[in-house]
């Protein structure tokens, strides 16, 4: 990123849109200035410029929710940076895997015309578990307990798949490969794997 290309505007500040890399969740809108947008590139970590305190902030340097850079750019008009980040944590300081949680239209979508939207929102969820780890949720048990516990509910359930395929179960077998993929994604996300980066390895193999 060259950064003599950016256009501060007249407080010398530019709008920069978070994005978790992996469910591809907007997670704040915040601003830098020169200074935090280059300690940002610098040290791989967001870095923000406080309009109300007039001073530099590093996210998650109390709270511990640090934001790390995977990728940044800048728009076409070179007013606003968008930056790809893993979350350690919420990066809502209420406490929300994020800021944008006030709704003016409800979502909608229609399954004909976009088959895969269910995925979308079900990591868009498990993200948010990570971020959160609500008491309760059966996902955050299992980012609490770790990968080898990750790991063998993603065997128990390929078994699964494997007896309902072999008893010719069609009921048995829907609900069995759902619950492989819903473990599957957690398992992504405890290992910071976009899915699109599996889709990409697809794409390459066709």
């Amino acid at each position: 990123m060259n950064i003599s290309t950016i256009k501060f505007d007249e407080k010398g500040l530019v709008p920069a849109i978070v994005q978790d890399v992996v469910s591809k969740e907007v997670l704040t809108l915040a601003y830098m200035n020169e200074e935090s947008l280059k300690k940002s590139i610098e040290t791989r970590e967001t870095w923000f410029f406080s309009r109300s305190r007039q001073e530099l902030w590093h996210k998650g340097a109390t709270s511990g929710n640090i934001q790390k850079i995977v990728d940044m750019s800048y728009d076409c008009d070179h007013d606003a940076v968008l930056v790809k980040v893993v979350p350690t944590g919420p990066a809502c300081h209420t406490g929300s895997y994020s800021c944008f949680n006030e709704k003016l239209v409800e979502s909608s979508y229609e399954r004909v015309e976009d088959r895969f939207a269910i995925i979308n929102e079900i990591e868009r969820i498990i993200a948010s578990r990570k971020a959160e780890l609500p008491e309760g949720s059966y996902t955050t048990y299992l980012f609490d307990k770790g990968v080898d516990k990750i790991l063998k509910k993603v065997g128990e359930e390929a078994s699964e798949v494997i007896i309902a395929a072999k008893n010719r179960d069609h009921d048995e077998l829907r609900w069995e490969v759902a619950d492989l993929l819903f473990h599957l994604l957690v398992l992504l996300k405890e290992q910071e794997l976009p899915l699109d980066e599996v889709l990409q390895a697809l794409e390459k193999r066709r």
